[in-house]
């Protein structure tokens, strides 16, 4: 056991026996473990990305707001629907400090679940969109002055635009085919951000990363019983969310597919998450959100596309990686993914229409 993580279980669980650990996920920013004690209690221990959270401290803040929020909210409902527990040391603290300046946590494991990274099915799809209409639903009623924002700008897309072409400017080595595209697109990228300055969409509680793998499903893959990965809950737009568990849930071959070539938008697996989304008893969006739908799937995949390559083009300090061109490969699958979207914009307005 690397000596970090002894260091960490013994700050949350002095005395306790832990004899196994091993990797748990397939997490693009923090490093998470799977932790079972010789009694056979589970914990998943896991340790922040400081590039990404420079301030832990207010993750776990929110995380401990938002967990006590959400069991209170559960017991009011009729549903399998759970949440993890943040463990604290038995002096209370939520948080451990490592010498070297990590922060860590442990959390508690949510047992006879899976998770999974593309999604295979309508149903897998409509559960999906169950799980976060859940979601939102529970969170509707928490006041946003009651969570820190522990990620300004997140989701701000012509931010990210502007950092890229800073960058841009004192780099020599580029991807002409990810410059021209994110050329010919920069037109598009304040579409949000202008339907909230006239008022036409509003904050509320948003999980921020509600991509396939943080949904946690029953074994059978029958039903969606929690979401997880809540570090990025935050005041937000709710099309953020939902144009981010589209652009996910909808390309079956994932965002670490094979090639960009491969890459389609699923108008039935895209029906079958809005079907489950808009029944899960959450009214919340107003006509002019619906009617953003789909220019919101568009838009959070070039954001992502976006965010993806500005990171290769700085050294792949954001995202974990597995080589120097991983970044540069996931950009491309995210704009093969907005080509896929333009291609078929009318035929997915209409399926909203629809619904």
């Amino acid at each position: 056991m690397p000596a970090d993580c002894r260091q960490a279980l013994s700050f949350f669980l002095p005395g306790v026996a832990v004899n196994r650990l091993g990797p748990l996920g397939e997490g693009n920013v923090n490093d998470t473990w799977l932790a079972v004690s010789d009694t056979g209690n589970k914990y998943v221990l896991q340790r922040l990305n400081p590039n990404v959270f420079p301030d832990p401290a207010l993750v776990q803040d929110n995380l401990s707001t938002l967990t006590s929020y959400l069991r209170l909210q559960l017991e009011k409902v009729d549903t399998d629907f759970t949440v993890f527990r943040v463990r604290r040391s038995p002096e209370g603290f939520a948080g451990y400090v490592s010498p070297d300046g990590s922060w860590w946590r442990l959390l508690s494991y949510i047992d006879n679940s899976r998770a999974l990274n593309t999604v295979a099915t309508p149903e897998q799809a409509r559960e999906i969109g169950r799980g976060l209409g859940l979601f939102h639903h529970l969170t509707s009623s928490l006041p946003s002055s009651f969570l820190n924002d522990p990620l300004p700008g997140f989701h701000v897309t012509p931010l990210y635009l502007e950092q890229y072409d800073t960058l841009l400017q004192q780099v020599q080595n580029y991807a002409t085919d990810c410059r021209d595209f994110i050329e010919d697109r920069r037109q598009d990228v304040s579409l949000l951000e202008d339907a909230r300055t006239r008022k036409t969409i509003r904050l509320r509680i948003i999980h921020g990363d509600p991509k396939v793998a943080n949904f946690l499903f029953t074994e059978d893959l029958s039903r969606v019983i929690s979401l997880i990965d809540l570090d990025t809950v935050k005041p937000g737009l709710l099309l953020h969310d939902l144009g981010d568990c589209l652009r996910s849930c909808c390309n079956r071959s994932g965002e670490e597919g094979h090639a960009a070539g491969d890459v389609t938008f699923d108008q039935e697996l895209f029906a079958a998450m809005l079907q489950g989304y808009f029944r899960s008893k959450t009214d919340m969006l107003t006509t002019d959100e619906t009617h953003l739908i789909v220019d919101s799937v568009r838009l959070i995949s070039f954001e992502l596309g976006l965010r993806f390559y500005t990171d290769y083009l700085a050294g792949n300090h954001y995202f974990k990686v597995h080589s120097p061109e991983h970044n540069l490969f996931r950009a491309r699958i995210q704009f093969a993914l907005v080509r896929s979207i333009e291609s078929q914009y009318n035929e997915l307005v209409k399926i909203v229409s629809a619904l």
